[in-house]
């Protein structure tokens, strides 16, 4: 016997044409294409979603102060003699939150809620389904021909520190502590943990790194992968275990650890994952299937397993980065209106990169994965220190790695660890992008001497075929 969800469905105060559950990339859904739809936004949080408030955009503007920093500090190298003498962090957290991203938030939710969008009502508390298409949000149920779920993420926190009692932070919170902590445990090896250790490490805290795994960035190429961790040892107190006790002391927190260790801090910093908040909303009552890995599962296009209901972003990707996400969002946003032409979700080539220092940017098959799927592999490791503008930098610890196919000539991965390393890898992202041969791709253009791209110039020359 079965029964239906809809004789369960409290009934709908107000029916939409569409409604948008998050407003990170899910609030660019609504183009002039949308003008003659009823629209309902809700947003239980702050407008702009994770990256503009609490991820990719203010901890890169931490980054930046942080890389400058660290570059006085390291200046000796090239015959200066500088330092920083200090760090004004209420200063830094008004360059970032007060006087940009707070401002930037509050006037998108001023928009959708002004007179320009007269057709979006916005809403503001928590949405869970409580029958098909129907939606409960405060006191407040609303139905919709479409639903599009862009609720993104939330960090992962492992019950020893969850139910301490003690204060610990996440990125959610940490950029704005009320002052720069002297000392900080980061606990964790991602690539949250890693940005946040040098933020704070080149500012000048104390930075402890405890992590279950002895390799941090562990899902880089192997060639990244260990050379960082060497620079990572050599810059921090990396301990490699897992907590087990954490609570307050005189001074800050104690974290006791399962190899008998015990560190001390001012302040900890738990950047352990994040995990997608489809959970939350009771998606079963709607039909909507949760995968193993707890994201909204969709099928190639972006739709659910509920009719008339799509989703985008951390909450249902296998990516969570703002780029794909971005992306998402206007292969939905075309799904939507065009929905005789439906596009996938553009999911090749994803590259990402992540703000430490040194600088990492990937894209493509590591080597390891490339021989595993059986390409006739070629791999050349270039230093940034053998070109004349990384002798410029005195850069010691710098590569690039490139991972391509004899047979085809195509770029199969690139990985590059080293100064501005998220934008040198642009021009490789097209070559893989256009299927480019790569036999072809080094002569068929210039490239400026005695300038930084001479790495991946020189990278590609030295793949043999």
């Amino acid at each position: 016997m079965t029964t239906s969800h809809q004789s369960h469905t409290p009934a709908a105060e107000e029916h939409f044409d569409l409604i948008i559950i998050g407003t990170g990339s899910g609030n660019s859904i609504p183009s002039p294409g949308f003008d003659d739809q009823k629209i309902a936004i809700i947003e239980k949080g702050t407008f702009g979603g994770t990256c503009l408030n609490v991820g990719c955009i203010p901890t890169k503007m931490y980054v930046y102060a942080a890389d400058i920093a660290l570059a006085a500090r390291e200046a000796g190298r090239l015959g200066l003699d500088a330092q920083v003498t200090s760090v004004d962090w209420d200063s830094i957290v008004d360059r970032v939150f007060t006087n940009r991203i707070d401002q930037i938030a509050q006037g998108g939710e001023q928009y959708r809620r002004g007179e320009e969008t007269p057709n979006i009502t916005v809403f503001d508390e928590h949405a869970r389904f409580v029958g098909p298409k129907t939606i409960q949000t405060g006191e407040h149920v609303i139905s919709g021909d479409q639903i599009v779920i862009a609720a993104g993420s939330r960090p992962v926190i492992p019950e020893v520190y969850a139910n301490s009692g003690v204060k610990y932070y996440t990125n959610e919170d940490i950029m704005r502590m009320d002052h720069q902590p002297e000392s900080l445990i980061v606990v964790g090896g991602g690539y949250i943990a890693m940005e946040f250790a040098h933020v704070f490490d080149g500012l000048g805290t104390k930075v402890t790194v405890v992590n279950r795994s002895e390799t941090l960035l562990r899902h880089l190429d192997d060639e990244l992968s260990s050379r960082f961790n060497q620079i990572a040892r050599d810059r921090f107190d990396v301990r490699i275990a897992n907590g087990t006790k954490l609570e307050e002391t005189d001074t800050g927190v104690r974290l006791e650890l399962d190899n008998g260790e015990s560190v001390e801090a001012e302040a900890i910093l738990v950047a352990t994952g994040r995990t997608p908040n489809g959970d939350q909303m009771d998606l079963d009552k709607a039909g909507i299937e949760l995968l193993a890995d707890a994201r909204v599962s969709t099928d190639e296009f972006g739709r659910t397993t509920a009719e008339g209901v799509w989703a985008l972003g951390d909450v249902s990707s296998p990516y969570m980065l703002k780029h794909v996400a971005n992306a998402e969002t206007r292969a939905v946003q075309h799904n939507l209106l065009h929905p005789e032409d439906l596009r996938p979700l553009p999911h090749d080539n994803v590259p990402a990169a992540i703000f430490t220092h040194p600088q990492i940017a990937t894209v493509g098959l590591t080597e390891k994965q490339a021989r595993q799927k059986g390409f006739d592999v070629t791999v050349k490791v270039q230093n940034f220190g053998d070109v004349a503008y990384g002798w410029a930098m005195e850069d010691s610890t710098g590569i690039c790695k490139l991972v391509a196919d004899r047979d085809t000539g195509q770029l199969l991965g690139a990985h590059l660890m080293g100064p501005q390393a998220s934008t040198l890898i642009q021009q490789l992202i097209t070559a893989m992008a256009y299927k480019l041969d790569m036999r072809e791709f080094t002569r068929n253009q210039y490239w400026i001497h005695p300038a930084l791209p001479e790495v991946v110039e020189n990278a590609l020359l030295g793949l043999e075929w």
